[in-house]
């Protein structure tokens, strides 16, 4: 795999670092999922008969690594890797360490991922020795029978050995949560009791209606609002300036010790801070995880594009950005977005 140079996207006067949209606002966080698929199927996330991307549709590790690198040119500071479940795409970890190049030139500040867990035990170590510093995983619940049902079969004890393995290996570890009305509400106390004492920090995420699934997701959305309102009943909760640079709001629990998060895409958006775009793993740029926006920067690889070329695209994909995302959910008005998360990119 031959990587792409960032400093081919430089003018003369050095790195171009004016990413922006038509609102102001600077982009300097990539999500880039590198594949759809998953080896979990968690009902809020994703129908349990999905049908993948065939192979072609799919960047290949160059084409990421080329897009990744054009972005980090123009700006980006913070580049996540996502899926579906990033850890099973074949050669993610060359993808990783070569990525990790712009970490070790300083155009990079960081480089993370979020992942459901499962494989952690094989890649946390050479995570780390890329230069991964921080991870982010997936976790609803502690309940293993729960956990099965959710996931649609998978096992909590493997993710469980997963996180070991990350702390041992010195990453940090966030773990997130989606917060379910019928399922894991009344568990959400103890899961946090549980991720402070062990040095973790924890964000509760609401539900969001992407994509066509069985479930209906009205009858498992718990406005965070009211899940802060229960938790301050009897913890003291105190706001902090934190920023991890995605849109979580963050408290102090002064009982645990620990940092909690909230985001609220339903309750209360985060449009007018946001400074982030996600590539899909076919090379989609959305702009906005809410809205339909789509720019389709592998056809300019594929078309023999060059690399002036493939910035013109982002630059004018990023351009469009909208003001905010539209999220509603009812159960007549169905998905927000007909894109499934797994194929967004988490």
């Amino acid at each position: 795999m031959t990587p792409y140079d960032a400093a081919s996207t430089q003018g003369a006067g050095g790195p171009l670092t004016d990413l922006a949209d038509g609102f102001g606002r600077a982009v300097s966080y990539l999500r880039l999922s590198v594949t759809d698929r998953c080896d979990l199927r968690c009902v809020y996330c994703m129908s349990e008969h999905m049908t993948f991307l065939a192979k072609v549709e799919v960047l290949t590790l160059e084409e990421l690594d080329r897009i990744a690198s054009a972005f980090i040119g123009l700006g980006v500071r913070k580049l996540r890797i996502t899926g579906g479940e990033p850890l099973v795409r074949k050669g993610v970890m060359e993808l990783i360490e070569n990525l990790a190049r712009h970490l070790k030139s300083g155009r990079l500040d960081e480089l993370t991922l979020t992942t459901n867990g499962t494989r952690l035990t094989e890649f946390a170590p050479r995570l780390a020795g890329a230069g991964v510093r921080r991870i982010n995983v997936s976790l609803d619940t502690l309940k293993p029978a729960l956990f099965r049902t959710l996931t649609r079969g998978g096992d909590l004890a493997k993710v469980l050995a997963g996180i070991d393995a990350a702390q041992a290996a010195g990453l940090k570890v966030k773990i997130n949560a989606v917060a379910l009305a019928r399922d894991n509400a009344a568990e959400l106390p103890e899961l946090i009791r549980w991720a402070h004492g062990r040095d973790l920090d924890l964000t509760l995420i609401e539900t969001m209606p992407m994509g066509e699934i069985e479930a209906d997701r009205t009858d498992q959305y718990l406005p965070l609002s009211t899940v802060r309102g229960e938790l301050e009943s009897y913890w003291t909760l105190s706001d902090l300036p934190d920023s991890t640079g995605g849109p979580s709001r963050y408290v102090r629990v002064a009982e645990t010790g620990g940092r909690l998060g909230f985001i609220t895409p339903l309750s209360h958006n985060f449009c007018e801070s946001c400074n982030r775009v996600r590539l899909t793993c076919t090379g989609t740029l959305h702009t906005c995880l809410g809205q339909e926006d789509a720019t389709d920067l592998r056809a300019v690889l594929r078309a023999g594009g060059s690399d002036a070329d493939l910035v013109q695209a982002i630059r004018h994909g990023v351009a469009g950005k909208p003001r905010g995302h539209d999220f509603v959910i009812t159960r007549s008005a169905g998905p927000s977005v007909s894109r499934h998360m797994s194929t967004t990119g988490g």
